[in-house]
């Protein structure tokens, strides 16, 4: 198994930054989303938990050697649940790869919280991610993992700088809606 972790602060006010996200694809950076479908969309806990179920479907190339376990596809899907908890000024983001399970499964946990020292102004950024290989030999399941991770990397780079896009455009329409 390997594993996959990063964190980061927006200078954005945490209602600001979970309002933001669920704007955040498709956009000009992370152009391998290509499509987010809500699924279902609850109140729980008299109000206070949101709760979102999301398929995500990505678009991206995979290495020749990746074709000859799953074949020549681009096209996988990601299964998501999230949980805004307006309680605990807390987002919680889950998602698993719903593709190829058994070659590659991915494991994603993103959480969004006010910064402890400065709560009213910045948001913490939290991520870890685990692949796991289904693959039966070592070192081809190894190889998996790595480029599992590799490709995960290199999305999160672009995710943080469409993300960071879509804050820029969303902090422009709050301050024009403020004057």
């Amino acid at each position: 198994m390997k594993s996959f972790q990063k964190s980061y602060e927006f200078d954005y006010p945490w209602e600001k930054v979970t309002t933001a996200n669920w704007m955040k694809y498709p956009n000009k950076i992370s152009t391998h989303v290509i499509a987010v479908d809500v699924l279902r969309r609850e109140l729980k806990e008299h109000g206070d938990v949101l709760l979102t179920e999301r398929l995500i479907t990505i678009r991206q190339n995979i290495p020749h050697w990746m074709s000859i376990l799953v074949g020549n596809t681009n096209l996988a899907y990601v299964r998501e649940v999230s949980t805004v908890d307006r309680r605990d000024r807390s987002l919680t983001m889950r998602s698993c790869n719903m593709t190829f399970p058994h070659i590659l499964k991915c494991y994603e946990t993103v959480r969004y919280v006010p910064h402890p020292k400065n709560p009213s102004n910045v948001t913490l950024f939290k991520q870890d991610a685990k692949f796991l290989s289904g693959v039966p030999t070592k070192t081809f399941s190894e190889k998996v993992e790595n480029w599992g991770v590799k490709r995960f990397s290199d999305n999160a780079v672009k995710g943080k700088v469409g993300f960071d896009s879509i804050l820029a455009m969303f902090n422009d329409i709050w301050k024009n809606a403020n004057e």
